[in-house]
């Protein structure tokens, strides 16, 4: 029976639109008339008494779903009955769940007995769901939007893909058998990597599917009428799956499937093994293959297995650090992508053209490629979420973010309304204006409506040209950048990159090259010359590969020029080469120094104003990374922001993965010092806070560390019994910081004085099946502490340590119960091992007997002491350590003085500071609260046990000393300075030295 002439509500569709409507009308009329007729005869219910009950909303949706989508008309005039079911699963409003999905596709199959019966009842399914999701696309529920459809189509094909997989299993199993069992046991099927819109979970209306075919390892099947290899079953199966989704019957297609993406392409094999795919990968995998597998995901068959293969291929995808090495094969990708633009056949289309889809994705997976090694965030297939990241990583502002995820959705959606009119993979805007109102009307809604194709058409050149905008900004050509003078009045003066490129390839006269060297502030051009002509002829540079001389050619201008810049020419170009022959076999960090001018020019600035930096930089060449965030680099982390992106950064590394946490450690540990370093040279952070900084990291690493060491020993050996009785999961252990690291007064390479004691009961075993004594246990925890702060790797060690000031020194035991190293300094420990408790604190292990250690501190430290025997013995000490130490005769003679141990020196004030706490500690409990000698000081100044002044005089004596030494670290100048520039401190101390501990002397 036909519908009613009023039936579809025409209000809020255009003229130029409701012809057509007509048309699809009548179409439906006729096949309703017929579906009734049927029901007639079967006495069923009439499908036109449903459609003519629907509510008026319903008719306003259906209207647009016909207006918008010859596809969706004709599968409602060719099967009439399924609005009814739809509507009654609830399909028009929301997508059934995975389970519900894979249920009703499940029952269509069991009764499928052939291959064609299974081909018809996949593609009927699909051809229901994707009226479904073009309905809720053209009628977006509230909260529904692009994403949805995407996800929807995506989970589509995926049930899709299994359905099809598990039923050609079955089906073929008698006469192909099964699979093998792995080695380990476990079954074998095909793996199916979705790439692509399909692995990132974001296909399109209409799309192919990209797909790789892999299989665990080799083997023959079993159990059917004849073995196959492994090799020709995964093929014939695959050959199967591909023909169960593509291939074109009466009733259409499921999705087209396109297999190129596999290693060799169209000519290589279509499935492989494991095995095989990584080593394709390793050996032969190009930087596209790389791009295209960052989309890579497992859709169907052995999930698991597929994420095996994927954590197999995570290295070549994913570099381990930066990857700014890739940038030549991405910029060539962009000309590639520009050229392509430049062609007019395409400037309609909104996936290939000028702004479109595809330049978005570039955007994004530009950085996941570059970045995706170090920031693990950015591993991931989905676009959305990878955009999403890129704010909070800093590599992208949030206005740029929600500028290209607003044009994204936007482009996204005009490509679903264009697909959804035929069921066809276009992104080419239709020519006729019947097609393009047809458009305006599909992406109108009340948040944004379009009264005509000529208001649509203006937003979109609106949406590509930001899109544009941006895609030009990633990974431009700085060497083209440099070309292009800011001020066209500048540029007089400026010289040409390709005048400093012709003197490093030595193509310039003698006279040219030493005019163009002294004329831009070189002191010594016959020098400079020299070092350049040695790195050129040197056999690591005419030993590297096409691509490590490519990148150094392209670096060495702009090095030079930037050199130039420089207030010492001479001092950058002698400390830089260094680092350019260190990464010479590592030519990404030549590519990250070319691609960011600002990370070379704060390279220079810092490698011109120290040599250990340099020295660092030339030693750890990921270090380079940190140049590229100005905002941290001068801008040393405090101790809680240390242990959050300490453990964001262990966070990204497999907890069981030892060495690699360690590595990771480490490169973290030189990390942070060289933001100390860059903002102590800047001048940004006062000589307290450098050695505050240089201290919190020391302890944010020893808290890890001693982590690390704990979980190793209690996987091995268990929990350690408790003196209480019990076992604790959290250490019972302590790290104790003496010397410059109790004393919060850390310098740059500062090695680490540690004391360790534990709290375990005496007699007590570890509770593992290998059970071990408590004292075997935690001597073996600080030997894995030790180890690992002193191990060295390509990254260098953490620190080196020294164990002498524990009880009885080299002697003693390496970790002691709190109870014994109460004893041995209540009863056996010398003044001077009493002098250095002063120094001592707790940086690492248990709260609680940090605090029982802080108790025994103070009982020892605040002892009464004979005030001339405690004098004699700490002069005795000071003079033994001067004459092992301090300066020789002959250096005195040419006016030397050892900041550290001469007479006057830092280890005068250090001993000053102790006796004073020895002495008058028992009186004044204040002093015993404090490791560090500026706030001893202090309180000695405040309590009254020294005179204002004389306390004064002392600290600024002290910070004067440890100022020069924080600077002679950086400037590799040693602690022996010039006596004359500092005698007024030197005669201060002398004479508060002579008055407190040597009045005879006076």
């Amino acid at each position: 029976m036909a519908l009613p002439d009023d039936f579809l509500p025409l209000t809020n569709i255009p003229g130029s639109l409701r012809e057509s409507l007509g048309k699809a009308k009548e179409r439906l009329d006729e096949a309703l008339t017929q579906a009734d007729n049927l029901a007639e005869l079967k006495k069923m219910e009439r499908p036109s008494d449903t459609w003519q009950a629907l509510s008026q909303t319903r008719r306003e949706q259906l209207v647009r779903v016909l207006a918008c989508s010859t596809f969706a008309g004709d599968t409602l005039a060719r099967y009439p009955d399924w609005l009814a079911f739809l509507e009654a699963e609830g399909e028009l409003d929301a997508a059934l769940d995975e389970a519900a999905l894979t249920q009703v596709l499940t029952d269509a199959l069991d009764s499928a007995e052939d291959e064609a019966q299974m081909q018809a009842a996949l593609r009927r399914f699909r051809r229901a769901r994707m009226l479904g999701i073009i309905w809720r696309d053209l009628n977006p529920p509230s909260g529904y939007g692009m994403w949805d459809t995407a996800a929807s189509v995506s989970r589509l094909a995926e049930i899709c893909l299994e359905g099809a997989l598990v039923w050609l299993e079955a089906h073929f199993a008698p006469r192909w058998g099964v699979p093998a069992p792995r080695e380990d046991g476990s079954p074998q099927r095909l793996v199916v990597l979705g790439m692509g819109k399909l692995g990132a979970g974001e296909l399109n209306l209409s799309s192919d599917i990209d797909l790789i075919f892999a299989f665990p390892e080799k083997g023959t099947t079993q159990e059917g009428k004849r073995e196959y290899d492994h090799q020709e079953y995964f093929t014939r199966l695959g050959q199967k799956l591909i023909a169960a989704l593509d291939a074109i019957t009466a009733d259409g297609f499921v999705f087209r499937v396109d297999m190129r993406l596999r290693p060799l392409g169209e000519g290589g094999p279509l499935v492989g093994s494991f095995n095989m795919m990584t080593s394709y990968y390793q050996d032969q995998g190009r930087e596209w293959e790389r791009y295209a597998m960052l989309k890579a995901r497992p859709v169907a068959g052995d999930l698991d297995a597929g994420a095996e293969l994927l954590a197999r291929l995570r290295p070549f995808i994913y570099r381990r650090y930066l990857d700014f090495g890739a940038i030549e094969s991405l910029r060539e990708m962009k000309a590639l992508i520009n050229r392509e633009v430049r062609r007019k056949e395409i400037q309609d289309n909104i996936k290939l053209g000028p702004g479109g889809i595809r330049e978005v994705e570039f955007v994004v997976q530009v950085f996941q490629l570059i970045r995706g090694g170090r920031d693990t965030e950015l591993q991931v297939p989905s676009l959305r979420t990878a955009l999403q990241r890129l704010p909070e990583l800093e590599l992208l502002p949030q206005v740029v973010v929600d500028e290209l995820g607003e044009d994204y959705v936007f482009l996204r959606n005009l490509e679903h309304a264009l697909q959804a009119q035929e069921d066809r993979q276009t992104q080419t805007l239709p020519e006729d204006s019947l097609n393009r109102e047809r458009l305006a009307l599909a992406m109108s809604h009340p948040e944004q409506s379009y009264d005509d194709w000529t208001a649509l058409d203006a937003q979109l050149r609106e949406v590509r040209e930001r899109i544009r905008r941006h895609f030009d900004a990633v990974i431009a050509d700085p060497e083209e950048e440099a070309e292009t003078p800011v001020d066209a009045s500048d540029s007089d003066d400026e010289i040409p990159l390709d005048e400093w490129r012709a003197a490093w390839r030595g193509e310039l006269t003698q006279e040219e090259s030493h005019r163009l060297f002294e004329g831009t502030g070189f002191a010594a051009p016959e020098e400079a010359l020299r070092r350049l002509k040695t790195l050129r002829q040197s056999r690591a540079v005419q030993g590297m590969q096409r691509i490590g001389q490519e990148r150094l050619e392209a670096l060495m201008p702009l090095l030079l020029a930037a050199i130039t810049d420089s207030e010492a020419p001479d001092t950058a170009l002698e400390r830089t080469l260094p680092l350019i022959e260190a990464v010479l076999r590592r030519t990404a960090y030549l590519a990250l120094l070319r691609e960011n001018p600002d990370a070379l020019k704060h390279l220079i600035a810092l490698c011109t104003a120290s040599p250990w930096i340099a020295e660092q930089l030339a030693r750890h060449p990921v270090l380079l990374d940190e140049l590229l965030s100005p905002d941290t680099l001068y801008s040393p982390a405090d101790k809680a922001r240390l242990t959050d992106e300490l453990r964001q950064t262990l966070g990204r590394v497999p907890e069981e993965d030892e060495e690699a946490q360690l590595e990771a450690l480490r490169i973290f540990k030189h990390a942070q010092v060289l933001h100390v370093a860059a903002s102590d040279i800047a001048g940004a952070r006062t000589l307290m806070k450098v050695s505050d900084y240089l201290t919190f990291i020391a302890e944010v690493v020893l808290e890890q560390v001693l982590r690390m060491a704990w979980r190793h020993l209690t996987r091995k050996h268990g929990l350690p019994q408790h003196r209480d009785g019990g076992q604790h999961s959290e250490p019972n252990f302590l790290i104790v910081g003496y010397g410059k690291l109790g004393g919060i007064e850390l310098g740059y390479g500062s090695d680490l004085d540690l004391v360790f004691i534990h709290d375990a009961a005496t007699q007590g075993t570890t509770d593992g099946k290998r059970a071990i004594d408590n004292g075997v246990f935690f001597t073996r925890l600080g030997q894995r502490i030790i180890h690992l702060l002193t191990a060295i790797t390509p990254a260098g060690a953490l620190y080196d340590v020294d164990m002498r000031l524990r009880p009885s020194g080299n002697s003693g035991l390496l970790v002691t119960s709190l109870e014994s190293f109460a004893d041995y300094q209540r009863n056996h420990a010398w003044t001077w091992e009493h002098q250095a408790l002063v120094r001592a604190r707790v940086v690492a292990g248990s709260s609680e007997l940090a605090e029982r250690f802080s108790a025994v501190r103070r009982e020892v430290l605040g002892r009464e002491r004979d005030p001339e025997a405690l004098r004699q013995e700490v002069v005795k000490m000071r003079h033994k350590m001067r004459e092992h130490l301090g300066s020789s005769a002959k250096q005195r003679e040419q006016g030397k003085f050892d900041l550290k141990h001469d007479a006057g020196g830092m280890i005068d004030i250090e001993f000053l500071s102790q006796y004073a706490v020895l002495l008058h500690g028992f009186q004044t409990p204040d002093l015993l609260a404090w490791s560090d000698n500026v706030r001893i000081l202090e309180t000695l100044e405040s309590s009254g046990c020294m005179p204002d002044e004389d306390a004064r005089r002392l600290r600024e004596a002290y910070l004067a000393y440890r100022h020069i030494g924080h600077r002679n670290a950086l400037t590799k100048s040693g602690t022996r300075v010039e006596a004359s520039d500092y005698q007024e401190y030197r005669q201060v101390v002398e004479t508060l030295w002579q008055r407190w501990l040597e009045p005879e002397t006076i």
